[in-house]
């Protein structure tokens, strides 16, 4: 009998050259009925990308004719990279001349044409990432185009007379793509919606919410479902595993002041051997099923989407800020991994199963910080009856935390911009939101439950979902190397290696270039993703790890959690299983991280979009700042009163003419010999704020 699986095989290790549809036929010797399932998986595989159709009607496997499947990440003036789905290999670097016409996060095949350089052609284009496009519609002698606002579309966009709507010359508008961008056709589009200007920050953020198409309604199958479960949440779970009674355990959630929903919540006693711990998770998987209206909702949303005034979540609220969040004095169904560590963090045991929980109180980061850092009086009377369970789960975050660092994890600890908004919703400020100990404290006891989870399918050799993160491009490391010298830090190295990264961190801390060069090594770091392919985790030193903490907002998790259970249950899968989990996981994966980054650049955009609503009524004010990044063109500049960024263009630069310095990564003045390299302080004045274009331009 054929399968996809017999079918690669065949290709592998019979083919030596493309074959036709006939020649395939024959080769196997398939009986009708098998031809026509042999069509429907070349159809299937071609979509797919595994396998490349030729112009002459012949297929040959995507490897074997040096094509690579990924998706494209383009850049503002036409050229882009697409990154592999395939774990292990560096990007290719596509032309503008080559890119035909991709767009954005499209799903691609790409030729390999200079294997040294890595640089490619793309030849197909599997999947399109936007049916839609947000800019300006304007009018010329030879028609009506939109100018997309996203510089990273390389195009504008025809449309027909008849496909204008009441759409006038400058207005802002949704536009519908109707045909793509091919070697020979330029792309039309339909007027969908005209954007009224926004007159909030609000308003502002509806018109990204549009721009980017995010989902804020669910079906109405789905809303029916999640109501069907509410109502109905008093139900015990029919037949599956027995859920182990953990309400006599001292447990509690923290999260931050504003979360509405708590995935996770931790216990902790001493043992003879030394800690053990248990990381509680919201079952989510005991309520949205495989093929459910929940489940096809959360997996086309892929994650919850989270801005300053809002959340777009993956699941509706009758289940991810109620029946499944882990709320405080209510009984809840959980997926708990308990973990024994000896006294230097090594996990010596670990236990997987479903649970019902009581959570005694819903912490905040801030009063956890207070009770343990701070020892403030009122907040330890408080929550007397939990303080030695606090200094527990303090002492062993030190533990675990350094463990980790140990064997090379990378430790940042950026400040994150935060927006506090007002009653109507404005931003009154814009702060450095540093993590403080209890963040890390989290953090650590979700890192050691996703690598004991991601440790045991792996062990099992259950097909999974893995978070991996791949190592820098070694010509990344090397750009940075540069810019790390000019500063007089790792001087006399010729080079860096991604080993480096770990010591780097440590000599920078506590230095004023500290979070400057840290942004610098995680930019240069490669993107985490999803992938059924192990390869580990760089970031974190880990050889095996997955996300399975928050299955409320992150479909992955979901995932993990549904084969993990059906694990237990089951105790072993069939090969037909087996093979099914294998199918559907790739595609999983793929589509997560690109929900993913979807979500990232969502967030981006609000926040960009919140920074010039705050600092609209400051042009002309003064501020001091520090240089962030040097370009050819002119500084990026973050101010130090406010979490803000503005560009300083090198036209602005009146008191000199200044040219860029390669060598020093710097502008230097020709007459007056000035320098402006990565941290240095500089006075500045808010020139502009450019509301269209959510940037902030700056003068001195």
């Amino acid at each position: 009998m054929i399968t996809k699986d017999s079918l690669t095989a065949f290709f592998k290790e019979k083919v030596t050259q493309p074959l036709g549809f006939r020649e395939i036929v024959y080769n196997l010797n398939l009986t009708p009925p098998e031809s026509r399932k042999l069509k429907r998986f070349l159809r299937e595989m071609v979509n797919d990308g595994n396998i490349v159709r030729t112009r002459k009607g012949l297929y040959g496997l995507s490897e074997e004719m040096s094509l690579v499947t990924g998706y494209f990440e383009a850049h503002r003036d036409g050229y882009g990279f697409v990154i592999l789905e395939r774990p292990g290999e560096r990007d290719v670097f596509i032309p503008a001349r080559a890119t035909l016409g991709a767009m954005d996060n499209d799903r691609v095949v790409a030729r390999m044409e200079n294997k040294h350089r890595r640089e490619g052609r793309i030849i197909r284009i599997l999947e399109r990432a936007h049916a839609r496009v947000a800019g300006t519609f304007e009018t010329s002698r030879t028609g009506f185009y939109v100018k997309p606002k996203n510089r990273a579309v390389p195009f504008d966009l025809y449309i027909a007379p008849k496909e204008r709507g009441k759409a006038k010359d400058g207005d802002s508008v949704i536009a519908e793509i109707i045909s793509y961008p091919t070697d020979k056709r330029t792309p039309a589009g339909r007027i969908i919606k005209i954007l009224k200007k926004p007159e909030n920050p609000l308003d502002e953020v509806e018109g990204i919410i549009d721009e980017l198409n995010l989902p804020i309604r669910f079906s109405h199958n789905a809303i029916e479902e999640a109501k069907g479960l509410y109502v109905n949440n008093r139900r015990a779970a029919a037949g599956g595993l027995k859920r182990k009674d953990l309400r006599h355990l001292p447990t509690i959630t923290i999260d931050g002041e504003r979360a509405k929903d708590f995935d996770d919540a931790i216990s902790i006693e001493k043992s003879d051997n030394g800690y053990r711990l248990w990381v509680h998770i919201a079952d989510v998987g005991h309520y949205v099923k495989w093929g459910s209206f929940l489940d096809a909702e959360a997996r086309k949303r892929g994650t919850s989407v989270y801005f300053p005034d809002r959340v777009i979540p993956m699941l509706p609220k009758e289940l991810s800020e109620d029946l499944c969040s882990l709320k405080p004095k209510v009984d809840r169904f959980a997926f708990t991994v308990e973990m024994d560590f000896d006294g230097t963090g090594e996990r010596i045991n670990q236990k997987f199963y479903p649970s019902i929980i009581n959570s005694n109180e819903r912490m905040t980061y801030t009063s956890v910080k207070e009770i343990l850092i701070d020892e403030d009086k009122t907040e330890r009377e408080r929550y007397d009856y939990l303080l030695h369970d606090f200094e527990m789960m303090g002492e062993l975050c030190d533990i675990l935390k350094a463990g980790r660092l140990k064997r090379g994890s990378l430790d940042f600890d950026l400040p994150e911009p935060e927006v506090l908004l007002d009653i109507q919703g404005n931003p009154e400020n814009i702060i450095r939101a540093v993590r403080n100990f209890a963040h890390m404290m989290i953090e650590e006891f979700m890192i050691a439950a996703n690598e004991a989870v991601a440790g045991h399918l792996e062990n099992l050799g259950i097909p999974s979902l893995y978070r991996i993160h791949e190592e820098p491009d070694i010509t990344k490391l090397e750009d940075i190397m540069k810019t790390i010298n000019t500063l007089g830090i790792h001087k006399g190295r010729k080079g860096m290696k991604a080993r480096d990264f770990p010591g780097l961190l440590k000599q920078i801390q506590g230095t004023p270039e500290e979070d400057i060069i840290s942004h610098m090594i995680l930019r240069s770091l490669k993107q985490a993703k999803y992938s059924p392919v192990n390869v580990g985790h760089f970031g974190l030193a880990s050889e095996s790890y997955t996300h399975f903490t928050s299955p409320i907002r992150r479909y992955p998790d979901l995932v993990v959690h549904r084969i993990l259970s059906e694990v237990l249950a089951k105790k072993h899968l069939g090969d037909k299983r087996i093979k099914e989990l294998e199918s559907i996981l790739q595609d999983i994966a793929f589509h997560s991280s690109k929900m993913e980054r979807q979500a990232d650049d969502a967030e981006r955009k609000v926040l960009d979009a919140m920074r010039v609503w705050f600092m609209k009524d400051k042009v002309g004010d003064e501020f001091e700042g520090k240089v962030v990044a040097v370009a050819s063109h002119g500084l990026k500049i973050r101010l130090k009163d406010y979490y803000v960024e503005g560009f300083l263009h090198v036209s602005f630069m009146t008191d000199d003419f200044y040219q860029y310095d390669e060598k020093s990564r710097s502008l230097y003045g020709i007459h007056k010999k000035k320098r402006y390299a990565v941290g240095k302080e500089v006075h500045v004045r808010i020139d502009k704020v450019d509301m269209e274009e959510r940037e902030i331009v700056l003068g001195i």
